[in-house]
């Protein structure tokens, strides 16, 4: 029942999660294009009132004309929609799916003792700091550099070298696709954070000033813009991040930190190249797509690295055809001892048990996709499956997933 329940919490948190990022993904991204595709007005009275740009666009069968005023229009207005509660709401569904999903069940999910053999509750502190501690370090580099002459070159560089490290220690310290996971909540919490502590308070501090009849000061502004500009390089990353869970042969290998690195570096290239079109659209300028072809080729050189390599024939025989049938005995043989412990009359995990025949016979489609597409089971490997007996599953499948013979 504890399992079954687990189960439905994953589902709905999951789903919660899903719609609240779209929409602060989504406004996030709008108000990118915005900032970047805003033209000077050229109406008198539009320069009257403060206006600094506006946009024309066409949308659901109306005419939309946003203007932005810089640094704060003269006079409040009666309705001011504030973009908070999408970020906050992504941030705390994200929190408690990673909790029940990861610290929850550390010893299944969070640990490989391949790794590092460590108590869950030492595992879960380690987690959490991750959290912690990268907002810290972040948030220190932005006060420190941010508001310097080129310091946002030396705060891109400073945070991408502690993007680095902490996906190296990560895929150290956790198993492969919590550490993926992990890297991804860690930049997820800063984006978050942003929002809580510099965007909002900001934003609160210019209407404070305004309804005192204080003159506005533009730091503020900046300072929001500045972290806002952050959060949209980091939305790709940690995207790939989040969805890498499902794919054990991205988040496997001894050098899975350097995957996580190139494809976190592609997605910022590639979320660049957008940034840079709409601001050269607005300008007349050439759309600089080359960040965008660099993304990709990056991408490209990941799949490559981690095609699966051909292995010599041993003794000069070949390997079984796929259109041979294996022998059931040695599948039987292989889910016995690598995949029973967690899948048997006693402990049916995810409703799965395979301790006999039939239960084989019935499960080949999700045996085939959990353990040689995606990889990702044994969970971590736990049983220590190898690459042999994952192509020994291939070839049975694909033969037709017979059965004993009889």
């Amino acid at each position: 029942m504890e399992a079954y329940l687990l189960d439905w919490a994953n589902l709905l948190l999951r789903w919660a999660h899903v719609i609240v990022a779209i929409a602060w993904i989504g406004s996030s991204f709008y108000f990118v294009f915005l900032d970047n595709s805003l033209t000077k007005p050229e109406a008198p009275d539009l320069k009257a009132k403060g206006v600094d740009g506006e946009l024309w666009a066409v949308h659901g069968g109306g005419f939309y004309n946003p203007q932005k005023y810089m640094v704060a229009p003269p006079q409040l207005p009666k309705n001011l929609h504030w973009f908070y509660w999408e970020s906050y709401s992504t941030w705390l569904t994200g929190f408690a799916l990673f909790t029940v999903m990861y610290l929850y069940q550390a010893s299944t999910f969070l640990i490989d003792k391949n790794l590092h053999d460590w108590t869950p509750t030492a595992a879960v502190a380690a987690a959490l700091g991750f959290l912690v501690v990268f907002w810290l370090a972040y948030d220190a580099v932005c006060r420190l550099f941010g508001q310097r002459a080129g310091g946002d070159r030396i705060v891109g560089l400073a945070v991408t070298l502690i993007v680095v490290f902490a996906s190296w220690l990560a895929c150290q310290l956790f198993a492969g696709r919590a550490a993926f996971l992990l890297v991804g909540a860690m930049m997820a919490t800063a984006m978050s954070a942003n929002v809580f502590f510099w965007i909002i308070p900001g934003q609160r501090t210019v209407m404070a000033q305004m309804k005192a009849g204080q003159p506005v000061d533009p730091v503020h502004g900046q300072r929001a813009k500045q972290r806002s500009v952050h959060n949209t390089y980091f939305t790709l990353p940690v995207l790939l991040a989040m969805l890498s869970n499902h794919y054990g042969w991205l988040t496997s290998g001894p050098s899975n930190w350097v995957t996580l690195v190139a494809v976190m570096l592609a997605g910022a290239l590639i979320r660049h190249a957008f940034v840079a079109r709409h601001k050269a659209l607005t300008m007349g300028k050439r759309v600089p797509w080359e960040y965008a072809v660099v993304g990709t080729l990056v991408l490209v050189g990941v799949m490559v690295a981690l095609k699966p390599a051909a292995k010599p024939v041993a003794g000069g025989t070949p390997p079984p055809s796929a259109a041979t049938p294996e022998a059931f005995a040695q599948v039987q043989a292989v889910m016995q001892q690598r995949c029973v412990l967690c899948h048997n009359a006693q402990v049916a995990n995810k409703n799965v048990a395979l301790h006999e025949p039939a239960l084989i016979l019935a499960q080949a489609q999700s045996i085939y996709q959990q353990t040689v597409v995606l990889k990702a089971m044994p969970m971590n490997n736990a049983t220590q499956i190898t690459e042999d007996e994952r192509q020994l599953v291939k070839r049975w499948f694909e033969a037709g997933a017979k059965g004993p013979a009889p």
